[in-house]
C-alpha cells in the first residue's frame, strides 16, 4: 500500500487543540486538592477566602458528612465546582493565610528586623512609638531587658518571642484576625 505524500503532510500539520488529557487531569487533581485545603479551614479562615457561594456551601457540607466514602465524593464535587472558578484568587488567600504569601513573609521580615533592633538599641522604642502610636513602651522596654537576660542566661527566649507577638499585633492592629492567622509562624527559623 503506498502512501499518497499529500497526505501524510495533513497528519503532520494538525492543529494544537489545547491540553493533553493527562494534563487536564493534573489539572484537575491541583484543584481537588485546593479543595481538600479549603475543607480544612475552620469557618472564620474559610471566609476570608473569596469563594462563590455554591461552592462555600459544598465545604460547608464536607464538615457534615460523616462516611469515609461520602467525603470522598464531596471531595471530587468541591474538585468539580472549583473547574468553574479562578483558582488564583483562592491559592492567594490560603497561601496569606498559611503564611506563604511574599508579602505576609515581607512582613514577618520587617517584625523580625525590628525586633533584633530593639534588643541591640533601646533607642529603637522611639521608632516604635511613632510607627505604632499604641506601642505599650515601659512593657516592651522590661520584655527587651528580660530578652537580654534570657540570652545571657541560655535560657528560653519566652521575652523575646513575647516581644514579636506585640510587634505583630500592632502591625495587625487594623484587623485582629490576621495576627491570629499569622501565628507563631514567622518565627520558625529562630532559636
Amino acid at each position: 500500500m503506498h502512501r499518497n505524500p499529500q497526505h501524510q503532510n495533513d497528519d503532520d500539520s494538525e492543529e494544537y487543540d489545547g491540553p493533553s488529557k493527562s494534563q487536564r487531569k493534573r489539572d484537575m487533581h491541583k484543584l481537588q486538592d485546593m479543595g481538600s485545603e479549603l475543607v480544612l479551614l475552620s469557618p472564620a479562615r474559610l471566609a476570608k477566602v473569596p469563594l462563590p457561594e455554591r461552592l462555600h456551601e459544598a465545604i460547608l457540607e464536607y464538615a457534615r458528612v460523616g462516611k469515609h466514602e461520602a467525603k470522598r465524593r464531596q471531595l471530587q464535587f468541591i474538585g468539580k465546582l472549583m473547574r468553574e472558578v479562578d483558582p488564583e484568587p483562592i491559592r492567594e488567600a490560603l497561601d496569606a493565610i498559611a503564611g506563604v504569601s511574599k508579602a505576609e513573609i515581607a512582613r514577618q521580615h520587617k517584625l523580625e528586623r525590628l525586633r533584633e533592633r530593639l534588643l541591640e538599641d533601646e533607642g529603637t522604642l522611639g521608632d516604635i512609638a511613632s510607627v505604632y502610636p499604641g506601642a505599650d513602651l515601659q512593657h516592651l522596654r522590661n520584655l527587651r531587658r528580660n530578652a537580654l537576660k534570657e540570652r545571657e542566661a541560655a535560657k528560653p527566649p519566652r521575652a523575646y518571642r513575647e516581644i514579636f507577638r506585640i510587634l505583630r499585633e500592632l502591625e495587625y492592629a487594623e484587623d485582629p484576625d490576621q495576627a491570629a492567622d499569622a501565628g507563631d509562624d514567622g518565627e520558625a527559623d529562630e532559636a
